[in-house]
């Protein structure tokens, strides 16, 4: 009897017969008809002398950096910022030298000085107790423009210091007073030694900041003592920071 159809007979309905379905594990193989079209995606494997190219820049070509120069011909960190610290280290020690003071030297004004001097003063009292970075570089700006107004108008127009270059003189002349800084760290504070020290110093930055200003004007040698008088209260102020 063949059960492939279902028949009926008499009501009665023949389920039709189902047949195993057998998986193969190989991969079907495709009928090799030429007119059928195949679509090959085989990704060709480019050799070491070709290149292809999505769309990104060329490599750059390597010449043992001639390119774009070596580091052997690259200048300093330091002086492509325009710090030169040989000059710096020259104007400090002539500030030190207690016979005469070059002002020539200090006609190319900097700020790179005042402020490594600011931040040692500031270490130095840090290491003595005292967090006075910020008082420091704020009473050093203010005393700058207080010497550069004052000095302006007994000047008058023969007067030719800027801001930028009273702030230098100002910053340098404090070497005296960060050398003081330092030396209250083994002097016994608030002694007479400290005292004495403290009038020396004082004296020390206000004659180096007078001879720097006052060749800056014709006639102001004649009024030293006025120039002299700003400058020693700016460095009392200072000395209070390190003996209080």
């Amino acid at each position: 009897m063949d059960f492939s159809h279902p028949q009926s007979h008499v009501g009665i309905t023949v389920p039709q017969q189902r047949r195993p379905i057998t998986i193969n594990p190989r991969a079907p193989d495709f009928p090799s008809n030429p007119n059928l079209p195949f679509i090959s995606f085989d990704i060709p494997v480019a050799s070491s002398s070709s290149s292809i190219s999505y769309g990104l820049p060329p490599p750059l070509p390597s010449h043992g950096g001639a390119a774009f120069g070596s580091f052997e011909e690259e200048p300093p960190l330091l002086e492509e910022l325009g710090i030169n610290t040989h000059l710096i280290m020259k104007k400090a020690l002539n500030i030190l030298n207690p016979i005469r003071v070059n002002s020539d030297l200090h006609e190319d004004a900097d700020l790179s000085g005042p402020f490594v001097l600011c931040m040692m003063m500031g270490l130095f009292q840090l290491l003595a107790g005292k967090l006075q970075f910020g008082v420091i570089l704020g009473w050093i700006c203010m005393a700058s423009f207080f010497v550069y107004v004052m000095f302006n108008m007994l000047a008058g127009r023969d007067g030719n210091l800027d801001l930028y270059r009273c702030l230098s003189m100002v910053g340098y002349s404090m070497v005296p007073m960060v050398v003081f800084s330092a030396l209250s760290l083994v002097v016994p504070h608030r002694g007479i030694g400290t005292l004495i020290m403290a009038g020396l110093t004082v004296l020390w930055c206000t004659r180096a900041c007078t001879n720097q200003l006052v060749v800056l004007a014709p006639y102001a040698d004649q009024q030293r003592s006025l120039v002299a008088y700003a400058c020693i209260l700016i460095y009392i102020m200072f000395s209070f920071l390190v003996v209080f």
